[in-house]
């Protein structure tokens, strides 16, 4: 399920701009059936190829839709799936997220990772290129990593420390990490799954598999210098723990509660995110920072209390 709330004004205005239209809608419900690429979809609505695919870029910018670029018999086709099954919209101004009064925030830069384990291939990108020598985890290490807008790797962990602060140890309703991310496949293809995990203080929360790396346009935020023939963008995904469980993008996914990953006596949460040796898939990792990929933003830890 889809949580838009009305003090995120843009990301609503977003996604209630792509649900504006009758065309878009029958997209929509043509993908709550089955994977469809979008020749066969403007034949089922007796449309134009190219007004389709007008119509899937607004719905995958607006995060409703997922495409994935697969082989065909010609070439390449996209496919086209949905993201979510719901929407919710809550537009009542004291739901209380953004205000200070009941939310604790840090952004969390890529680059201030505390410890990690890596696995080439891998490397970091920060607003003056690419870190030489490519390939070499002694540079995540470097006291230079710091800089990093975007960092890859095709197994292993990045550790971040978050600090907190005792006024946020009081009724806690919730905590989240949200960041952008995606596989890591040599230049990019959008086929290509990775199961990547969570962990909250050496407590594993959940698995996502990711079902590509994405560079088939460029990244909304990446500079010009930025060549076109490898990964581009990633996608915004939310880890939450309640007192229910645990849930990526609201749906859940374990019943690790608030209570298992015990911080109230600690000055800090330990936030772990990689790719474990033995997963059914290990395509890799690549985390965006604020300048890089499509969404203006870094790793964000919210405690909701």
């Amino acid at each position: 399920m889809l949580e838009l709330i009305i003090d995120e004004s843009e990301r609503l205005r977003i996604v209630a701009h792509a649900l504006s239209s009758d065309v878009r809608i029958n997209i929509i419900k043509l993908l709550n059936f089955k994977k469809e690429n979008i020749v066969d979809i403007a034949e089922k609505l007796n449309l134009p190829v190219s007004t389709v695919a007008s119509n899937i870029k607004v719905l995958e910018g607006a995060g409703l839709i997922v495409t994935e670029v697969q082989a065909a018999s010609r070439g390449t086709m996209k496919l086209c799936t949905v993201n979510f099954n719901e929407i919710h919209m809550n537009l009542n101004v004291n739901v209380g997220y953004n205000d200070p009064t009941n939310v604790y925030q840090i952004d969390m830069p890529v680059g201030f990772f505390t410890d990690c384990e890596i696995h080439p291939t891998c490397g970091l990108i920060n607003d003056n290129g690419i870190v030489k020598p490519q390939d070499e985890p002694s540079y995540f290490f470097h006291p230079g990593r710091v800089s990093a807008q975007l960092i890859w790797f095709q197994r292993g962990y990045v550790d971040y420390k978050f600090p907190i602060t005792s006024d946020t140890n009081t009724n806690i309703k919730s905590i989240q990490f949200s960041m952008e991310l995606c596989s890591e496949a040599p230049g990019y293809d959008h086929n290509w799954p990775s199961d990547i995990t969570v962990w909250i203080n050496d407590i594993e929360i959940g698995t996502w598999t990711c079902p590509g790396d994405f560079g088939d346009r460029r990244g909304k935020l990446n500079p010009l210098w930025l060549p076109d023939n490898h990964t581009q963008y990633g996608l915004l995904k939310t880890w939450k723990v309640d007192n229910g469980g645990s849930y990526l993008d609201d749906v859940k996914i374990s019943d690790i509660r608030l209570p298992d990953i015990s911080f109230k006596m600690n000055k800090f949460i330990k936030f772990r995110i990689g790719i474990k040796p033995y997963s059914a898939n290990i395509g890799g990792i690549n985390l965006f920072g604020k300048e890089f990929g499509d969404y203006n933003q870094d790793i964000i830890m919210r405690i909701i209390y």
